[in-house]
């Protein structure tokens, strides 16, 4: 991280978290010095969006468990984030209300059986809608990226799916790739 930049990671994101321990995006932030905290807008059950039906390998129209959250950092907005699970695996779960989840969502679904093993990323950048950029606290004319990400579980079954979009002139993302 430089300045009022920061450096995004995926690794910490995927992997569960030990009993106990706070969400992910907690501790990175506190250990850059910084103060990482999430609102939850709006969970539940949705339509999914036809390009989240396509990630989660479902038909149009399919119902989802969504959780919508406004990423702060040291309590600025630095990312708004759209999670989306199949509701065979959400629905009647934390994932599907406004709760806090102790450990994170992805500890959540490791203890229900769903554990991730492959995740594919992409990343676009475009311009953000008027509410993004209210959200988002955006200028005009300032543009965001968009970090999709799919998780599979170990029988390459999609078990998640998220949206991200982040100011692309306040944010960087480092990718760390091991082979073999």
């Amino acid at each position: 991280m430089s300045g009022s930049k920061w450096t995004s990671t995926s690794m910490p994101y995927l992997t569960p978290r030990a009993p106990g321990a706070t969400d992910a995006w907690t501790e990175e932030a506190a250990g850059s010095g910084r103060r990482g905290s999430q609102r939850i807008v709006h969970a539940g059950e949705v339509t999914a969006p036809p390009a989240v039906a396509l990630m989660l390998g479902l038909p149009e129209q399919s119902i989802v468990v969504v959780r919508r959250r406004i990423i702060e950092l040291d309590g600025a907005p630095t990312e708004l984030t759209d999670t989306y699970y199949p509701s065979a695996i959400a629905s009647g779960t934390p994932l599907s209300t406004t709760g806090k989840i102790r450990g994170g969502a992805v500890t959540l679904l490791a203890a229900l059986g769903h554990t991730g093993v492959r995740v594919v990323e992409n990343v676009t950048a475009r311009m953000p809608g008027g509410p993004e950029r209210g959200h988002l606290h955006l200028a005009e004319g300032e543009p965001v990226l968009q970090l999709s990400r799919t998780t599979y579980d170990a029988r390459d079954r999609p078990i998640q799916a998220d949206v991200m979009l982040m100011p692309a002139t306040r944010q960087q993302l480092r990718y760390e790739i091991r082979i073999g």
